[in-house]
């Protein structure tokens, strides 16, 4: 049995002291109520709505004062976490997730590989590579906020056996209803756990949830302030879920979504575009 704790977080935008200062209480908070291991969401030091410049000031190293501080955290607390940041490396911007040991040791860093609009003129994307973190709490896979939305990334984490899938984000209000589809979906689809870690505030919907490997939703956060949402996931529950719906176990090794006909669905897709047509017209026309 592990008991989690996302925590739903409303960044003041640049403030990374407060935020860090704020961010470290609800983490406490957490780990008295029982928490083994603690997420964050998307960006949380610094809020999302920033201008490329704030985000080129503000981001870290590996070896920066909120990897240090949480660390630090983690050793103390003797909790797992897993603490998004804006990375800078290779004289590049990544927007990243940490994942620490409960002794404070950075077991790896995790860096978004689908870029949502406006992060595409700020950031560098991730490799599509999608690995599973063990730590002493179980086996864990990271995906932030967009990369969840394809259903290739998940698959393959689940393919390699981890027991939860973690999802920090910054999702809108516009795409909430996304969030309650995308997130049942993953879960359902790989008969794994999901925790979606959401900001709220600044246009962001909230509604932070843990969802079951079946799809169900086992408790969810509000949609308009912040929480410290705690929930216990039995590994037992994964063993029988995928007993009845076996996925998984069915999956087809030689199947490989995308890559045969992908050149022609995108050169299909500019013609029309080029032609004025966009994506409506059908394909028996």
């Amino acid at each position: 049995m592990l008991k989690a704790a996302g925590i739903q977080f409303c960044s003041e935008p640049g403030n990374v002291k407060s935020n860090v200062r704020r961010a470290v209480s609800m983490v406490n908070a957490a780990v008295e109520q029982g928490a083994r291991l603690v997420v964050l969401p998307e960006l949380w030091p610094y809020g999302y709505n920033l201008s490329p410049d704030q985000f080129a000031q503000l981001a870290e190293t590996v070896e920066g004062n909120v990897m240090v501080t949480f660390r630090a955290l983690a050793q103390k607390l003797e909790v797992v976490m897993v603490v998004p940041f804006a990375e800078r490396a290779n004289h590049r911007l990544y927007i990243a997730a940490a994942v620490i040991e409960q002794n404070g040791a950075l077991i790896g860093v995790y860096r978004k590989s689908f870029l949502w609009g406006r992060e595409k003129h700020i950031f560098t994307p991730g490799e599509r590579e999608y690995p599973v973190f063990q730590t002493s709490v179980g086996k864990l896979g990271v995906l932030m906020c967009y990369d969840a939305e394809f259903p290739e990334s998940s698959r393959l984490i689940s393919l390699q056996q981890a027991d939860l899938i973690v999802v920090p984000a910054v999702w809108s209000v516009q795409a909430e209803r996304r969030w309650d589809i995308q997130l049942p979906a993953r879960a359902l689809d790989n008969t794994v756990f999901v925790m979606g870690v959401n900001a709220v505030g600044g246009n962001s919907c909230g509604k932070s949830k843990f969802v079951r490997p079946d799809g169900i939703v086992l408790t969810e956060a509000p949609r308009s302030k912040e929480a410290v949402l705690i929930c216990e996931m039995d590994s037992a529950v994964t063993t029988e879920v995928r007993g009845s719906i076996p996925y998984l176990k069915d999956y087809d090794f030689t199947v490989i979504p995308g890559r045969n006909g992908e050149a022609g669905i995108h050169k299909e897709n500019d013609e029309q575009l080029h032609e004025g047509k966009g994506h409506s017209r059908k394909r028996w026309e």
